[in-house]
């Protein structure tokens, strides 16, 4: 699809628009993710620890309880509306572990919940993460099927 051709007038507009536009703080953002995302794996791994030490699991296997917990925190921040809140500060940090997933998730049922259980949660639940996880599967297939060829 072209790009619709901007009159003089509207690419002075936008010229002055981008000069007046705010410049991000790249360092700023990028030390706030770094200690935010420290902080969402240091809680992941006292879960692991509390799955694998109070809750007795084998602790090869205590990420998974671990993880599923993030994901339910990461949804009830969100539908509590506090992840949007925490994410403005934490940036990345935040984002993109699975907290994210679980933010993307919830954030997009919540936005047609009044469609219906159907039509509107169900259906765009996955509108955002669904590429992530049809992505993810798709390569564990195909290395699963590449390790099973050559080991």
């Amino acid at each position: 699809m072209a790009k619709a051709k901007l009159t003089p007038r509207q690419q002075k507009y936008q010229a002055k628009a981008k000069k007046a536009e705010p410049k991000p703080d790249y360092f700023r953002n990028a030390i706030s993710a770094f200690f935010s995302g420290g902080l969402v794996c240091l809680l992941g791994q006292a879960l692991i620890d509390f799955y694998s030490q109070i809750m007795k699991v084998p602790p090869k296997e205590a990420a998974n309880p671990a993880t599923a917990t993030m994901i339910l925190i990461g949804a009830l921040l969100t539908g509590f509306g506090v992840f949007d809140n925490l994410a403005k500060y934490a940036g990345a940090g935040l984002a993109v572990p699975v907290t994210g997933f679980a933010n993307s998730v919830v954030s997009s049922a919540l936005e047609f919940r009044e469609e219906g259980l159907v039509y509107g949660v169900c259906a765009k639940m996955f509108t955002l993460a669904g590429a992530v996880i049809t992505f993810g599967v798709i390569t564990a297939f195909v290395f699963g099927l590449i390790h099973a060829i050559f080991h």
